[in-house]
């Protein structure tokens, strides 16, 4: 009888063993970084979708790399940051402040930046697909586009629509 539980013990641990190594654990829930001061903070690399950082000061903060797949990104301060290689895919950029912000190689398809500000950007290689801006924002991002993305394959001046 003990050997027969004692088997089954080890039969369910082996189980729960190969489950684990199978199954992907469950994604965390998005963080809510909204309204906060994270000036220098380092974010790069990390996995950061659906994150809200509305009205967040992000000046000089460290987000190359890092998924920003659907984050919330509203009226957020962007001065000198480091978003080179960020996907930004889906992400909402509206009023939100890019001042001297590192963009290359970043993904920004189908994010919403209507109001969004760039200034004195660097966006060599960043694909801009679907990005709806007003004109002001796209004719000072066309002066400065240039490259093509290492991971979509398009150039960022035709990702903008420049003439």
């Amino acid at each position: 009888m003990e050997m027969g539980l004692l088997l089954a013990g080890l039969l369910a641990a082996g189980f729960a063993l190969i489950v684990s190594l199978v199954v992907p654990p469950p994604l965390l829930a998005a963080m809510d970084y909204a309204k906060q001061s994270l000036i220098g903070a380092d974010f790069h690399g990390q996995d950061l979708r659906g994150t809200t950082f509305n009205l967040t000061n992000l000046r000089e903060a460290d987000l190359g790399e890092a998924d920003l797949r659907g984050a919330s990104l509203f009226g957020v301060k962007l001065q000198d940051a480091n978003l080179r290689g960020t996907d930004l895919r889906e992400a909402t950029l509206d009023s939100g402040i890019l001042r001297r912000a590192d963009l290359r190689d970043a993904r920004l398809e189908d994010a919403f930046a209507f109001n969004a500000r760039f200034e004195d950007v660097d966006i060599t290689g960043a694909d801009f697909t679907n990005v709806i801006l007003r004109k002001d924002q796209l004719r000072a991002l066309c002066r400065r586009a240039d490259g093509t993305n290492p991971i979509t394959g398009q150039a960022t001046r035709d990702t903008l629509g420049c003439t």
